[in-house]
Order: C-alpha cells, then sequence, then structure tokens
C-alpha cells in the first residue's frame, strides 16, 4: 500500500477568518458532504474542489545516509589521596543528516505587515518584513472588494499539495569541555563534582515521519535554519555524593542495629536554560504549513528559556534476614527543595513559545492599507508551565 503519493488521500483545510473560505464554510447543523451510512466514498461539493489538496512525501535523488564524526580527549590527575581532578573535551560532528522541505511552493517575495500590541487596537509604530509565497492582489474584484487582499496559495503543482521531500543537508556540530573532581569511595565517602560548558548548533535536522508537516520556514533558504539544537544547554554543574557512616562500633551493639548501614545519596544539577523557538501562530508566510513559522528577525531557537535546579535524595538501609534473603528499605525525594522549575511549551521539536500571533484583518495605518498585521504579546516568550513539585516516594524490596 502507498502512502503520501498524492493519489489515495485529499486534503482539505478550511478557516473561517479567511475572506475566500468564509463562504463555504459548513455552518451547523448543515454538513459539508452528505454521504451514505457506511459509504466507502464520499464525494465532495463542487463548492469546495479548489480548496482539496493532496500531500506527497519523497526522497531527495541524492538521499545519502547520515554519518557521524567524533573525538574526545580526557586527561586526569590524582591531586592528593584519593582525590583526582580530571578535563575533557567531546567533539561531535553530524554529516547528512535528514531534513525535509515543501518543494512545491512558488518563490517568495518580502512583504510588510505592521505590528499591534496584545490588545489589536493599539500599533506599535513597527513592521515585520516576512517572505511570503502568496502575493497580494492589488486590484478591485468581486473576491477582493477593498485591496490589497492576500491571494490564496499557488502552488507550481496545482494538483497536489505539499511536496514534502525529504534531503541529506542538514549537519550539526557539539562542543563540549568538563572539569570534574572527584573521590573514591573509603571511610563510607564518595563524591563527584562536575561543570560542564557545551554548544550544539545545526541546520534543523528532523525526523523521518511521512505526512509531517515540515519545520523548514523557508524551503528557498533552508540554510537559514541554522541555530542552536534544541539539545543545547550552555552551562551545567553536578554535584553527587554517596555517605555511609559507621556512627557505632561493635562495642555498641543495638544503637549500631539501629543507626549503622544507611546509606544516604544525592545528586545537585544546576543547568542553565535551553534555546526556545519563538513561533507565531497564523501562517504569516502563506505556504500552507502553521508549524514552521517564527518571530521574524530572529533565527530558529534564538531565546533562551529558563534555568533549571534541583536536587534529589535517596536513603536505603539493606536488612539481612537469611544468608540469602535480604530485605531493603528506600526513601526517595525528587526536587527536594521544591524548586519553582519554570519552562515553556515542550513539542518533538523542543521548546516553543508561541511570540505572536498573525491575524488575517484588515488595518489603516495613515493612507496606507494591510490586509493583515502581527498582534504581539508584551512577555515574548513567558514560562506556561513548570516540571514536577517535590515529589517522595517509598519502596521495600525483598531480595532472595
Amino acid at each position: 500500500m502507498a502512502n503520501d503519493n498524492g493519489l489515495n488521500s485529499a486534503n482539505l483545510i478550511l478557516d473561517n477568518m479567511n475572506y475566500y473560505e468564509h463562504p463555504v464554510f459548513p455552518t451547523y447543523p448543515t454538513p459539508l458532504a452528505s454521504c451514505a451510512p457506511k459509504a466507502g466514498f464520499c464525494a465532495p461539493p463542487s463548492t469546495i474542489a479548489g480548496y482539496l489538496s493532496s500531500d506527497v512525501a519523497a526522497f531527495a535523488p541524492n538521499f545519502v545516509t547520515p554519518r557521524v564524526h567524533q573525538a574526545s580527549l580526557n586527561m586526569e590527575r590524582e591531586l592528593a589521596d584519593r582525590f583526582a581532578a580530571g578535563i575533557s573535551y567531546m567533539y561531535v560532528h553530524g554529516q547528512n543528516l535528514i531534513r525535509a522541505r515543501d518543494v512545491d511552493l512558488p518563490t517568495p517575495a518580502d512583504v510588510t505587515y505592521p505590528v499591534y500590541d496584545e490588545s489589536g487596537l493599539n500599533f506599535l509604530g513597527a513592521y515585520y518584513d516576512v517572505p511570503s509565497f502568496s502575493n497580494w492582489q492589488m486590484t478591485r474584484s468581486m473576491t477582493c472588494p477593498y485591496p490589497p487582499c492576500i491571494n490564496p496559495l499557488a502552488r507550481p503543482i496545482s494538483q497536489l499539495g505539499a511536496i514534502n521531500e525529504f534531503d541529506s543537508a542538514a549537519s550539526s556540530f557539539y562542543h563540549g569541555a568538563t572539569i570534574s573532581l572527584h573521590r573514591r569511595m573509603t571511610s563510607g565517602l564518595y563524591f563527584r563534582m562536575a561543570y560542564t560548558y557545551a554548544r550544539a548548533y545545526d541546520d534543523g535536522q528532523d525526523a523521518l515521519v511521512a505526512g509531517r508537516p515540515t519545520t523548514v520556514q523557508n524551503s528557498y533558504s533552508a540554510t537559514s535554519e541554522r541555530g542552536p539544537s534544541v539539545t543545547d544547554q550552555r552551562h551545567r554543574f553536578v554535584i553527587s555524593a554517596v555517605e555511609q557512616p559507621t556512627l557505632f562500633g561493635r562495642d555498641h551493639p543495638l544503637p549500631s542495629r539501629l543507626f549503622n548501614d544507611w546509606k544516604l545519596a544525592g545528586v545537585l544539577t544546576i543547568g542553565s536554560g535551553r534555546p526556545i523557538d519563538a513561533k507565531v501562530f497564523g501562517d504569516p508566510n502563506q505556504d500552507g504549513n502553521t508549524a514552521n513559522d517564527r518571530l521574524p528577525g530572529y533565527g530558529r531557537n534564538s531565546f533562551l528559556g529558563p534555568d533549571y535546579a534541583t536536587a534529589d535524595l535517596r536513603l536505603t538501609r539493606r536488612l539481612y534476614l537469611r544468608p540469602r534473603l535480604k530485605l531493603e528499605l528506600v526513601a526517595e525525594a525528587f526536587n527536594a527543595l521544591n524548586r519553582d522549575n519554570r519552562r515553556v511549551t515542550i513539542t518533538d521539536d523542543g521548546f516553543t513559545s508561541t511570540a505572536t500571533d498573525f491575524v488575517q484583518l484588515d488595518k489603516t495605518i495613515g493612507i496606507r492599507y494591510f490586509p493583515a498585521y502581527y498582534q504581539r504579546p508584551a512577555n515574548l516568550t513567558r514560562a506556561t508551565s513548570a516540571y514536577a513539585p517535590r515529589q517522595i516516594q517509598f519502596a521495600l524490596k525483598f531480595i532472595f
């Protein structure tokens, strides 16, 4: 069975706010198409025939298998008895990585739209330029009584919708350096401390998923996708320790049974913010894809999200019932300090935030008329969610 080949399925997307699509938008309770019960095929009405499209997924003719080059260097030196310090560096370079582009698009042209505040009433005195795949109609007609109007998208192959071509033109780079200090386990104590400075950036490599909207904003300028990777984190500091104290000697049998053989472990993690892709809702570039528009003037993942810090603790005690029977008591606390680690929306493409909306309603500024405008909130990348608060759990393990 062939999927996403443009032959066995069609898509219909209508926007009730669009001037051209509003007349054919269905109204309740009248259905868009009348189909017989259990019908295997339902013919669409002629009024929507021009809005039907079929998407295609295909491989580029020069597609090759991705490859990765990796190099690392590690040095460690003992500073004192049981104490050692180390420094390491890692380099990873990915080539021929997978990326999808919509190749059924006309050549874009730059258009300008005004920017309003979050209410949509107050002009902020700024304009955004965006490469648009649909031009403006400047003359009056039945479908455009008050020009200029945004014309419907005219694809080079009009019988098809998006042609998502998977190529192997993306690449990635990672540089990371780590400084560490650790103490080997002795006298019931072990700890490790490490700081990492790293940078990861790429051309927006994508997963090979047919039928998924492409994330490249402008298929004619895919190199402009270069930016921080979704895994990029510049600073990361981690301290981990294990303590198994012996508080009482053998000359105190009862206290030693109660307070010895406990093991306390903990991990403290502090990390800088991860990159955020400032998205725009409303398809301002008019390519029929609402998932790839970002704030004009900014590249992919240009904003930095909130930092992250958490402390996890674990307390265990093992009881020996018989030579082969053991009972282990476990108490764990995650985010023990209950820090409010805020974050924005997490998607398959990393952290995203709706930085502004593109509203297709007319605006007049002086003698200039615009068929749409940007509506920008006061805080472009405000946190809308948070990681888990403090969580405590207990466990009882029987080992035999």
